[in-house]
Protein backbone atom coordinates (compact mmCIF):
# COMPACT_ATOMS: atom_id res chain seq x y z
CA UNK A 1 0.00 0.00 0.00
CA UNK A 2 1.21 3.03 -0.90
CA UNK A 3 1.71 5.61 2.19
CA UNK A 4 4.55 8.52 1.28
CA UNK A 5 5.41 10.06 -2.14
CA UNK A 6 8.16 12.48 -2.12
CA UNK A 7 7.99 14.18 -6.06
CA UNK A 8 10.82 16.22 -7.13
CA UNK A 9 12.11 18.03 -9.93
CA UNK A 10 15.83 18.76 -11.57
CA UNK A 11 16.62 22.44 -9.69
CA UNK A 12 17.42 25.15 -12.11
CA UNK A 13 20.77 26.31 -12.96
CA UNK A 14 20.83 30.09 -11.68
CA UNK A 15 23.11 31.67 -14.97
CA UNK A 16 19.70 32.91 -16.19
CA UNK A 17 15.95 32.83 -15.80
CA UNK A 18 13.96 29.64 -16.76
CA UNK A 19 12.24 29.47 -20.35
CA UNK A 20 9.32 27.48 -21.23
CA UNK A 21 11.87 24.64 -22.38
CA UNK A 22 13.00 24.08 -17.99
CA UNK A 23 9.11 24.44 -17.10
CA UNK A 24 7.45 21.02 -18.52
CA UNK A 25 9.55 18.80 -16.07
CA UNK A 26 7.63 21.13 -13.42
CA UNK A 27 4.14 21.15 -15.34
CA UNK A 28 4.77 17.29 -15.17
CA UNK A 29 5.33 17.07 -11.84
CA UNK A 30 3.31 19.15 -10.86
CA UNK A 31 0.35 16.95 -12.19
CA UNK A 32 1.81 13.46 -10.45
CA UNK A 33 1.76 16.12 -6.79
CA UNK A 34 -1.73 16.78 -7.30
CA UNK A 35 -2.68 13.16 -8.66
CA UNK A 36 -1.28 11.77 -5.46
CA UNK A 37 -2.39 14.20 -3.39
CA UNK A 38 -6.17 13.49 -4.42
CA UNK A 39 -5.23 9.88 -4.11
CA UNK A 40 -3.23 9.38 -0.58
CA UNK A 41 -3.71 12.78 1.01
CA UNK A 42 -2.02 15.73 0.75
CA UNK A 43 -0.12 15.51 4.21
CA UNK A 44 1.65 12.25 2.88
CA UNK A 45 2.36 14.24 -0.39
CA UNK A 46 5.54 16.53 -0.62
CA UNK A 47 6.95 18.04 -3.99
CA UNK A 48 10.47 19.72 -3.82
CA UNK A 49 11.45 21.91 -6.46
CA UNK A 50 14.21 24.80 -6.32
CA UNK A 51 17.46 26.45 -7.83
CA UNK A 52 20.95 25.23 -7.99
CA UNK A 53 23.50 28.57 -7.58
CA UNK A 54 26.52 27.52 -7.25
CA UNK A 55 29.44 27.31 -9.26
CA UNK A 56 31.99 29.01 -11.69
CA UNK A 57 29.28 29.79 -14.62
CA UNK A 58 27.31 31.75 -11.80
CA UNK A 59 30.45 33.28 -10.60
CA UNK A 60 31.34 34.74 -14.39
CA UNK A 61 27.44 35.99 -15.13
CA UNK A 62 27.32 37.63 -11.72
CA UNK A 63 30.87 39.71 -12.43
CA UNK A 64 29.14 40.22 -16.37
CA UNK A 65 26.33 41.98 -14.49
CA UNK A 66 28.01 43.46 -11.88
CA UNK A 67 26.81 42.03 -8.89
CA UNK A 68 28.08 39.80 -6.45
CA UNK A 69 27.24 36.09 -6.87
CA UNK A 70 24.79 35.93 -3.75
CA UNK A 71 23.21 39.10 -5.38
CA UNK A 72 23.16 37.66 -8.65
CA UNK A 73 21.19 34.52 -7.49
CA UNK A 74 18.93 35.94 -5.16
CA UNK A 75 17.78 38.14 -8.40
CA UNK A 76 16.92 35.18 -10.55
CA UNK A 77 16.00 32.76 -8.07
CA UNK A 78 13.21 35.31 -7.59
CA UNK A 79 12.16 35.63 -11.29
CA UNK A 80 12.07 31.53 -11.67
CA UNK A 81 9.65 31.67 -8.81
CA UNK A 82 7.38 33.79 -10.74
CA UNK A 83 7.78 31.69 -13.69
CA UNK A 84 6.54 28.80 -11.56
CA UNK A 85 3.69 30.40 -10.35
CA UNK A 86 2.69 31.43 -13.63
CA UNK A 87 1.88 27.98 -14.33
CA UNK A 88 0.38 27.27 -10.98
CA UNK A 89 3.35 25.23 -9.87
CA UNK A 90 2.30 24.08 -6.37
CA UNK A 91 5.84 23.19 -4.83
CA UNK A 92 5.81 22.59 -1.01
CA UNK A 93 9.27 23.70 -0.80
CA UNK A 94 11.34 25.88 -3.33
CA UNK A 95 14.98 24.31 -2.18
CA UNK A 96 18.35 27.15 -2.73
CA UNK A 97 21.73 25.47 -2.60
CA UNK A 98 22.57 28.51 -0.78
CA UNK A 99 20.31 27.77 1.79
CA UNK A 100 21.92 27.37 5.22
CA UNK A 101 20.46 23.78 5.87
CA UNK A 102 21.46 22.46 2.14
CA UNK A 103 25.06 23.78 2.98
CA UNK A 104 25.16 22.24 6.39
CA UNK A 105 23.50 18.48 4.96
CA UNK A 106 26.16 18.66 1.95
CA UNK A 107 29.32 19.39 4.22
CA UNK A 108 28.00 16.26 6.61
CA UNK A 109 26.90 14.50 3.31
CA UNK A 110 30.24 14.52 1.76
CA UNK A 111 32.08 14.03 5.13
CA UNK A 112 29.93 10.52 5.94
CA UNK A 113 31.26 9.40 2.32
CA UNK A 114 34.59 10.20 3.26
CA UNK A 115 35.06 8.66 6.28
CA UNK A 116 33.57 5.70 4.67
CA UNK A 117 36.56 5.35 2.21
CA UNK A 118 35.25 6.35 -1.00
CA UNK A 119 36.48 9.95 -1.54
CA UNK A 120 40.76 10.43 -1.96
CA UNK A 121 43.46 13.22 -3.08
CA UNK A 122 44.34 12.85 -6.55
CA UNK A 123 45.08 15.23 -9.81
CA UNK A 124 43.11 15.33 -12.64
CA UNK A 125 44.04 15.74 -15.92
CA UNK A 126 41.83 16.01 -18.71
CA UNK A 127 38.74 17.63 -20.64
CA UNK A 128 35.85 19.76 -19.12
CA UNK A 129 32.93 21.53 -20.33
CA UNK A 130 32.11 25.01 -19.14
CA UNK A 131 28.49 25.03 -20.15
CA UNK A 132 27.38 22.28 -18.18
CA UNK A 133 30.37 22.21 -15.54
CA UNK A 134 31.13 18.64 -16.27
CA UNK A 135 34.66 16.77 -16.39
CA UNK A 136 34.30 15.10 -19.66
CA UNK A 137 36.52 11.85 -20.99
CA UNK A 138 37.42 11.68 -24.66
CA UNK A 139 34.55 9.27 -25.14
CA UNK A 140 31.87 11.42 -24.45
CA UNK A 141 32.26 14.35 -27.07
CA UNK A 142 31.21 14.04 -29.59
CA UNK A 143 33.20 15.48 -32.54
CA UNK A 144 36.01 17.12 -30.01
CA UNK A 145 32.51 19.14 -28.61
CA UNK A 146 29.90 18.73 -25.71
CA UNK A 147 26.84 16.91 -26.90
CA UNK A 148 25.09 19.83 -25.42
CA UNK A 149 27.05 23.16 -25.72
CA UNK A 150 28.73 22.24 -29.17
CA UNK A 151 29.17 26.04 -28.96
CA UNK A 152 31.64 26.07 -26.51
CA UNK A 153 35.36 25.60 -26.43
CA UNK A 154 35.83 21.82 -24.21
CA UNK A 155 39.29 22.99 -21.92
CA UNK A 156 41.53 20.73 -20.93
CA UNK A 157 42.58 20.92 -17.40
CA UNK A 158 45.07 19.55 -14.98
CA UNK A 159 44.17 20.20 -11.34
CA UNK A 160 44.39 18.16 -7.91
CA UNK A 161 41.09 17.07 -6.70
CA UNK A 162 39.39 15.21 -4.49
CA UNK A 163 37.64 12.59 -6.56
CA UNK A 164 34.48 9.77 -5.99
CA UNK A 165 35.07 6.05 -5.85
CA UNK A 166 32.76 5.68 -8.54
CA UNK A 167 33.81 2.46 -9.97
CA UNK A 168 33.39 0.70 -6.90
CA UNK A 169 29.04 0.99 -6.80
CA UNK A 170 29.17 -0.29 -10.62
CA UNK A 171 28.34 -3.74 -9.83
CA UNK A 172 25.70 -2.51 -7.04
CA UNK A 173 24.36 -0.24 -10.06
CA UNK A 174 24.15 -3.41 -12.26
CA UNK A 175 22.22 -5.59 -10.11
CA UNK A 176 20.01 -2.11 -9.27
CA UNK A 177 19.53 -1.89 -12.83
CA UNK A 178 18.31 -5.70 -13.56
CA UNK A 179 16.47 -5.85 -10.23
CA UNK A 180 14.43 -2.52 -11.42
CA UNK A 181 13.59 -2.34 -14.64
CA UNK A 182 11.24 0.60 -14.05
CA UNK A 183 13.95 2.43 -12.19
CA UNK A 184 14.38 4.77 -15.41
CA UNK A 185 11.52 5.51 -17.68
CA UNK A 186 11.01 5.69 -20.36
CA UNK A 187 12.58 2.32 -20.93
CA UNK A 188 14.79 3.88 -23.76
CA UNK A 189 16.58 5.59 -21.06
CA UNK A 190 16.51 2.97 -18.70
CA UNK A 191 18.17 0.92 -21.75
CA UNK A 192 20.92 3.81 -22.36
CA UNK A 193 22.05 3.90 -18.53
CA UNK A 194 22.78 -0.08 -19.17
CA UNK A 195 24.81 0.25 -21.81
CA UNK A 196 26.67 3.48 -20.21
CA UNK A 197 27.31 1.03 -17.27
CA UNK A 198 28.69 -1.66 -19.61
CA UNK A 199 31.45 0.47 -20.99
CA UNK A 200 32.86 0.81 -17.78
CA UNK A 201 32.04 4.06 -14.67
CA UNK A 202 35.09 5.77 -13.81
CA UNK A 203 36.07 7.76 -10.53
CA UNK A 204 35.19 10.79 -10.78
CA UNK A 205 36.06 14.85 -9.07
CA UNK A 206 33.60 15.64 -7.11
CA UNK A 207 35.75 19.40 -5.65
CA UNK A 208 36.87 22.29 -7.50
CA UNK A 209 40.22 24.35 -6.32
CA UNK A 210 40.65 28.14 -6.22
CA UNK A 211 36.53 28.90 -6.69
CA UNK A 212 35.43 31.00 -4.03
CA UNK A 213 31.86 30.82 -4.91
CA UNK A 214 30.73 27.02 -3.33
CA UNK A 215 30.36 25.31 -0.68
CA UNK A 216 33.77 24.49 0.97
CA UNK A 217 35.26 20.88 1.88
CA UNK A 218 34.75 19.91 5.27
CA UNK A 219 38.03 18.39 5.10
CA UNK A 220 40.02 21.18 3.03
CA UNK A 221 38.32 24.73 2.72
CA UNK A 222 41.14 25.33 0.01
CA UNK A 223 38.38 23.56 -2.37
CA UNK A 224 34.65 23.27 -2.77
CA UNK A 225 32.49 20.84 -3.82
CA UNK A 226 31.70 20.14 -7.06
CA UNK A 227 28.70 21.41 -8.70
CA UNK A 228 26.48 18.23 -9.34
CA UNK A 229 27.52 16.49 -6.08
CA UNK A 230 26.17 19.40 -4.14
CA UNK A 231 22.99 19.79 -6.11
CA UNK A 232 22.17 16.20 -5.94
CA UNK A 233 21.96 16.32 -2.37
CA UNK A 234 19.16 18.46 -2.38
CA UNK A 235 17.10 15.90 -2.62
CA UNK A 236 18.09 14.06 0.89
CA UNK A 237 18.60 17.93 2.42
CA UNK A 238 14.35 17.95 2.00
CA UNK A 239 13.82 14.51 2.38
CA UNK A 240 15.31 13.28 5.11
CA UNK A 241 14.26 15.91 8.19
CA UNK A 242 10.67 15.61 7.12
CA UNK A 243 10.53 11.77 7.02
CA UNK A 244 9.79 11.57 3.12
CA UNK A 245 13.09 9.87 2.70
CA UNK A 246 12.64 6.35 4.22
CA UNK A 247 11.16 3.11 3.22
CA UNK A 248 7.71 3.97 3.15
CA UNK A 249 8.29 6.76 0.81
CA UNK A 250 7.98 6.59 -2.75
CA UNK A 251 10.97 8.69 -4.35
CA UNK A 252 10.01 9.94 -7.45
CA UNK A 253 12.67 12.46 -9.71
CA UNK A 254 11.57 14.26 -12.63
CA UNK A 255 14.44 15.69 -15.02
CA UNK A 256 15.38 16.26 -18.46
CA UNK A 257 17.49 13.77 -21.18
CA UNK A 258 20.58 15.87 -20.19
CA UNK A 259 20.71 15.27 -16.48
CA UNK A 260 19.95 11.17 -17.11
CA UNK A 261 23.72 10.13 -16.16
CA UNK A 262 23.99 11.87 -12.86
CA UNK A 263 20.32 11.31 -11.22
CA UNK A 264 20.47 7.69 -12.41
CA UNK A 265 24.01 6.34 -12.07
CA UNK A 266 25.81 9.10 -9.86
CA UNK A 267 23.04 9.93 -7.22
CA UNK A 268 22.39 6.19 -6.40
CA UNK A 269 26.20 5.44 -5.74
CA UNK A 270 26.55 8.33 -3.80
CA UNK A 271 23.87 7.46 -1.37
CA UNK A 272 24.53 3.75 -1.32
CA UNK A 273 28.35 5.43 0.12
CA UNK A 274 26.75 7.46 2.43
CA UNK A 275 24.43 4.50 3.87
CA UNK A 276 21.42 6.11 2.19
CA UNK A 277 18.50 4.48 0.01
CA UNK A 278 18.00 5.17 -3.40
CA UNK A 279 15.44 6.38 -5.25
CA UNK A 280 12.18 4.39 -6.60
CA UNK A 281 11.69 5.99 -9.95
CA UNK A 282 13.54 8.07 -12.41
CA UNK A 283 11.37 9.72 -15.04
CA UNK A 284 13.21 11.28 -17.82
CA UNK A 285 11.43 13.81 -20.35
CA UNK A 286 13.14 14.96 -24.03
CA UNK A 287 13.48 18.66 -25.13
CA UNK A 288 11.27 20.70 -26.42
CA UNK A 289 12.29 23.07 -29.52
CA UNK A 290 10.38 26.04 -30.86
CA UNK A 291 9.56 26.45 -34.07
CA UNK A 292 11.95 23.78 -35.00
CA UNK A 293 15.12 25.27 -33.25
CA UNK A 294 16.73 24.10 -30.07
CA UNK A 295 15.53 26.78 -27.56
CA UNK A 296 18.75 29.18 -27.03
CA UNK A 297 19.61 32.34 -25.43
CA UNK A 298 22.58 32.56 -28.31
CA UNK A 299 19.81 32.04 -30.87
CA UNK A 300 17.28 34.90 -29.41
CA UNK A 301 14.70 32.57 -29.24
CA UNK A 302 13.47 32.20 -25.50
CA UNK A 303 10.16 32.09 -24.56
CA UNK A 304 8.89 31.73 -21.22
CA UNK A 305 6.12 30.62 -19.47
CA UNK A 306 4.44 34.24 -18.28
CA UNK A 307 4.95 35.10 -22.17
CA UNK A 308 2.76 31.96 -22.51
CA UNK A 309 0.27 32.13 -20.33
CA UNK A 310 -0.63 36.40 -20.36
CA UNK A 311 -1.51 35.19 -24.09
CA UNK A 312 -3.70 31.70 -23.81
CA UNK A 313 -3.80 31.19 -19.95
CA UNK A 314 -2.22 29.24 -17.33
CA UNK A 315 -4.56 25.68 -17.79
CA UNK A 316 -4.55 26.40 -21.64
CA UNK A 317 -0.70 26.20 -21.63
CA UNK A 318 -0.35 23.04 -19.00
CA UNK A 319 -2.78 21.43 -21.32
CA UNK A 320 -0.89 21.49 -23.94
CA UNK A 321 2.23 20.48 -22.35
CA UNK A 322 0.98 17.69 -20.84
CA UNK A 323 -0.71 16.29 -23.64
CA UNK A 324 1.96 17.50 -26.77
CA UNK A 325 5.29 17.55 -24.59
CA UNK A 326 8.57 15.84 -25.13
CA UNK A 327 7.55 12.92 -22.82
CA UNK A 328 9.00 10.27 -24.73
CA UNK A 329 11.07 12.20 -27.99
CA UNK A 330 12.18 15.80 -28.58
CA UNK A 331 8.92 17.73 -29.59
CA UNK A 332 8.59 21.38 -31.23
CA UNK A 333 6.06 24.22 -29.31
CA UNK A 334 4.52 27.29 -31.64
CA UNK A 335 2.43 29.37 -30.91
CA UNK A 336 -0.07 28.15 -33.96
CA UNK A 337 0.37 24.88 -32.64
CA UNK A 338 -0.95 26.03 -28.93
CA UNK A 339 -3.21 28.17 -30.86
CA UNK A 340 -4.74 25.32 -32.72
CA UNK A 341 -4.84 22.67 -29.60
CA UNK A 342 -6.62 25.60 -27.65
CA UNK A 343 -9.51 26.12 -30.02
CA UNK A 344 -10.05 22.80 -31.12
CA UNK A 345 -9.52 20.62 -27.77
CA UNK A 346 -10.06 23.60 -24.85
CA UNK A 347 -12.52 26.29 -26.65
CA UNK A 348 -14.21 23.69 -28.89
CA UNK A 349 -15.07 20.42 -26.85
CA UNK A 350 -14.64 21.25 -23.27
CA UNK A 351 -15.61 24.76 -23.17
CA UNK A 352 -18.17 24.58 -25.61
CA UNK A 353 -20.16 22.08 -23.81
CA UNK A 354 -19.94 23.04 -20.61
CA UNK A 355 -21.43 26.73 -21.77
CA UNK A 356 -24.04 24.85 -23.64
CA UNK A 357 -24.79 22.46 -20.90
CA UNK A 358 -24.79 25.54 -18.10
CA UNK A 359 -26.79 27.77 -20.83
CA UNK A 360 -29.43 24.59 -21.04
CA UNK A 361 -29.93 23.33 -17.33
CA UNK A 362 -30.14 27.62 -16.41
CA UNK A 363 -33.10 27.86 -18.94
CA UNK A 364 -35.11 24.86 -17.24
CA UNK A 365 -34.19 25.75 -13.69
CA UNK A 366 -32.15 22.59 -13.12
CA UNK A 367 -30.62 21.84 -9.86
CA UNK A 368 -29.13 18.45 -8.55
CA UNK A 369 -31.74 18.31 -5.68
CA UNK A 370 -33.87 17.35 -8.05
CA UNK A 371 -33.45 13.78 -8.71
CA UNK A 372 -32.03 10.80 -6.66
CA UNK A 373 -30.31 9.57 -9.26
CA UNK A 374 -27.85 12.77 -9.63
CA UNK A 375 -24.58 11.32 -8.28
CA UNK A 376 -25.29 7.57 -9.39
CA UNK A 377 -26.63 7.57 -13.06
CA UNK A 378 -23.94 7.71 -14.81
CA UNK A 379 -20.92 6.49 -12.06
CA UNK A 380 -20.54 3.62 -14.20
CA UNK A 381 -19.87 5.57 -17.29
CA UNK A 382 -17.00 7.83 -15.80
CA UNK A 383 -15.51 4.75 -13.90
CA UNK A 384 -14.76 3.78 -17.33
CA UNK A 385 -12.79 6.92 -17.66
CA UNK A 386 -11.25 7.27 -14.63
CA UNK A 387 -10.00 3.85 -14.80
CA UNK A 388 -8.24 4.49 -18.11
CA UNK A 389 -6.92 7.75 -17.32
CA UNK A 390 -5.29 6.42 -14.15
CA UNK A 391 -4.04 3.64 -15.52
CA UNK A 392 -2.33 5.84 -17.94
CA UNK A 393 -0.77 8.04 -15.54
CA UNK A 394 0.93 5.63 -13.42
CA UNK A 395 2.32 5.16 -16.58
CA UNK A 396 3.76 7.93 -16.99
CA UNK A 397 1.52 8.84 -20.03
CA UNK A 398 -0.19 12.29 -19.35
CA UNK A 399 -0.43 12.77 -23.21
CA UNK A 400 -2.65 9.64 -23.19
CA UNK A 401 -4.69 10.21 -20.53
CA UNK A 402 -5.76 13.77 -21.62
CA UNK A 403 -6.74 11.64 -24.77
CA UNK A 404 -8.68 9.97 -23.01
CA UNK A 405 -10.68 12.64 -21.49
CA UNK A 406 -11.17 14.24 -24.73
CA UNK A 407 -12.83 11.41 -26.53
CA UNK A 408 -15.05 11.31 -23.70
CA UNK A 409 -16.03 15.04 -24.05
CA UNK A 410 -16.32 14.44 -27.44
CA UNK A 411 -19.17 11.37 -26.82
CA UNK A 412 -20.80 13.80 -24.75
CA UNK A 413 -21.04 16.61 -27.08
CA UNK A 414 -22.42 13.92 -29.99
CA UNK A 415 -24.75 12.96 -27.26
CA UNK A 416 -26.25 16.21 -26.50
CA UNK A 417 -26.36 16.56 -30.52
CA UNK A 418 -28.03 13.31 -30.68
CA UNK A 419 -30.54 13.95 -28.04
CA UNK A 420 -31.72 17.57 -28.84
CA UNK A 421 -32.60 18.17 -24.78
CA UNK A 422 -33.85 21.70 -25.90
CA UNK A 423 -36.57 20.18 -27.67
CA UNK A 424 -37.93 17.75 -25.33
CA UNK A 425 -39.86 18.84 -22.28
CA UNK A 426 -40.68 18.00 -18.33
CA UNK A 427 -39.55 14.87 -17.11
CA UNK A 428 -37.55 13.73 -20.96
CA UNK A 429 -35.73 16.84 -20.57
CA UNK A 430 -34.50 15.77 -17.25
CA UNK A 431 -33.39 12.68 -18.12
CA UNK A 432 -31.33 13.35 -20.61
CA UNK A 433 -29.83 16.70 -18.76
CA UNK A 434 -28.82 14.85 -15.54
CA UNK A 435 -26.64 12.41 -16.93
CA UNK A 436 -24.56 15.10 -18.70
CA UNK A 437 -24.21 17.65 -15.44
CA UNK A 438 -22.80 14.23 -13.75
CA UNK A 439 -20.62 13.37 -15.93
CA UNK A 440 -19.10 16.77 -16.46
CA UNK A 441 -18.65 17.06 -13.00
CA UNK A 442 -17.28 13.58 -12.48
CA UNK A 443 -14.47 14.36 -15.64
CA UNK A 444 -13.60 17.90 -13.55
CA UNK A 445 -12.38 16.03 -10.78
CA UNK A 446 -10.49 13.26 -12.98
CA UNK A 447 -8.99 16.60 -14.74
CA UNK A 448 -7.45 18.74 -11.13
CA UNK A 449 -3.74 17.44 -11.79
CA UNK A 450 -3.96 18.66 -15.09
CA UNK A 451 -6.25 21.93 -14.98
CA UNK A 452 -6.69 22.85 -11.29
CA UNK A 453 -8.34 26.22 -11.79
CA UNK A 454 -10.41 24.78 -15.03
CA UNK A 455 -11.75 21.87 -12.93
CA UNK A 456 -12.48 24.39 -10.24
CA UNK A 457 -14.30 26.25 -12.22
CA UNK A 458 -16.58 23.19 -13.53
CA UNK A 459 -17.06 21.75 -10.36
CA UNK A 460 -18.73 25.15 -9.14
CA UNK A 461 -20.74 26.15 -12.21
CA UNK A 462 -22.67 22.65 -11.73
CA UNK A 463 -22.74 21.76 -7.97
CA UNK A 464 -24.29 25.19 -6.63
CA UNK A 465 -28.29 24.85 -6.22
CA UNK A 466 -29.95 26.26 -9.03
CA UNK A 467 -26.94 25.78 -12.33
CA UNK A 468 -26.56 29.51 -14.12
CA UNK A 469 -24.82 30.44 -17.57
CA UNK A 470 -21.24 30.28 -17.60
CA UNK A 471 -18.98 32.73 -19.12
CA UNK A 472 -16.94 30.76 -21.49
CA UNK A 473 -14.25 29.04 -19.64
CA UNK A 474 -11.70 29.61 -23.37
CA UNK A 475 -12.56 32.13 -25.49
CA UNK A 476 -11.91 31.12 -29.23
CA UNK A 477 -8.80 32.95 -30.56
CA UNK A 478 -9.16 34.43 -33.43
CA UNK A 479 -6.91 35.11 -36.51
Amino acid sequence: MLKKVLITTAIDYTNDVIHIGHLYQKVLADCYARYYRDLIGKENVRFLTGTDEHGQNIERAAIEKGKTPKDFVDEISTLDKKEQVSLNISYDRFIRTTDDDHKKTAGEFFEKVYKAGFIYKAKYTGFYCEGCEEYKTEKGLVNGKCEYHPTKEIKKLSEENYFFKWSAFQDFLKEHFAKNPDFVIPRSKHNEMKSFLEQGINDIPISRPALKWGIPLPIDKTQVIYVWFDALINYYTYGKPIGFWDKDTKIIHFLGKDNTRWHALLWPAMLKAAGRRVPDTIYVNSFLSLNGQKISKSLGNIIKASELTEKFGTDAVRYYLLKYGPLLEDADISLEKIKEVYNSELANNLGNLVSRVSKLAEGWGVNKNQSASWRINVKSKTENVKAEMQKYIEEYRSDLALQEAQIYLSKLNKYVQEKRPWEKGGKERMEIMEPIIADLIHLAGLLKPFMPETAEKIEKIFTVKVITASEPLFRKIRG
